[in-house]
């Protein structure tokens, strides 16, 4: 994968953060990683959250009566409220959430303590039945968000936009059930994964591209969109079906 680099404007807005949260908590806290888009070209300071992993070295409920009231200062400024894991929590759950953990151990940067998540390594049979899982319910919430969106243009768009970074995780988790290593950036991943499968992602970038500038879709637009969307979605499941770990 390609090296990684804390964007600057996150950096800005993340370290008084984490300057707060270790002037309250440090002898509570292991350590603290920033993940996802803000190592990456992907990162829009206007749209794009900043996400991050405090592993604390036991669970402690008054931590996050600590940390609750900095939600409102700084979700404000694109600071996401912290996944709160500690290490008994990451062992015993790389099983139940391998996507996530692979996409962490993928995109994340130490910031302060021991680093969890290089070494982390989960079984490409929970990887494999995660992702078969992930996408027939996506398949179903398409068709309901679908449905629900009564015709709504705005909504309809809305749905498409707001959802799609969650399948790029599944895309890159897809890429390494197949054998390949899978890329950072999202138009990499889903150059990657047409390379791979044989299967169009014209869709998903279509639907990238949109995100990035705005574009403004019409009713008929949506509709060629969703029956591509889905039918891609579709396509992937069965290929992911195929694969024997």
């Amino acid at each position: 994968m390609a090296e990684l680099y804390f964007q600057k404007e996150a950096e800005k807005r993340f370290t008084p953060f984490l300057d707060e949260l270790l002037g309250t908590s440090r002898e509570k806290i292991h350590s603290v990683q920033v993940t996802g888009s803000a190592l990456t070209t992907d990162y829009n300071p206007k749209k794009s959250d900043i996400n991050s992993v405090v592993v604390l070295k036991e669970m402690d409920l008054k931590f996050l009566e600590i940390l609750a009231p900095l939600g409102k200062k700084y979700g404000k400024k694109g600071v996401a409220a912290p996944l709160i894991m500690t290490p008994g929590y990451i062992e015993t759950s790389l099983d139940v959430f391998p996507v996530e953990f692979m996409n962490i151990r993928w995109i994340h940067k130490t910031l302060f303590g021991e680093d969890h998540f290089t070494a982390i390594e989960v079984k490409l049979s929970d990887l494999r039945q995660q992702c078969e899982r992930e996408l027939k319910v996506r398949l179903i919430g398409m068709r309901q968000s679908y449905l629900s969106a009564s015709g709504d243009r705005r909504i309809l768009t809305e749905n498409f936009l707001q959802t799609f970074s969650g399948y790029i995780p599944l895309f890159r988790a897809t890429l390494l059930l197949l054998g390949e290593d899978p890329p950072i950036e999202m138009a990499a991943v889903l150059t990657a994964l047409a390379s791979k499968t044989g299967q169009s992602t014209e869709v998903f970038q279509k639907v990238l591209q949109a995100r990035r500038e705005k574009t403004k879709f019409y009713m008929d637009d949506l509709n060629l969109l969703f029956e591509d969307y889905y039918n891609a979605i579709e396509a992937l499941g069965k290929i992911i079906d195929a694969i024997e770990v």
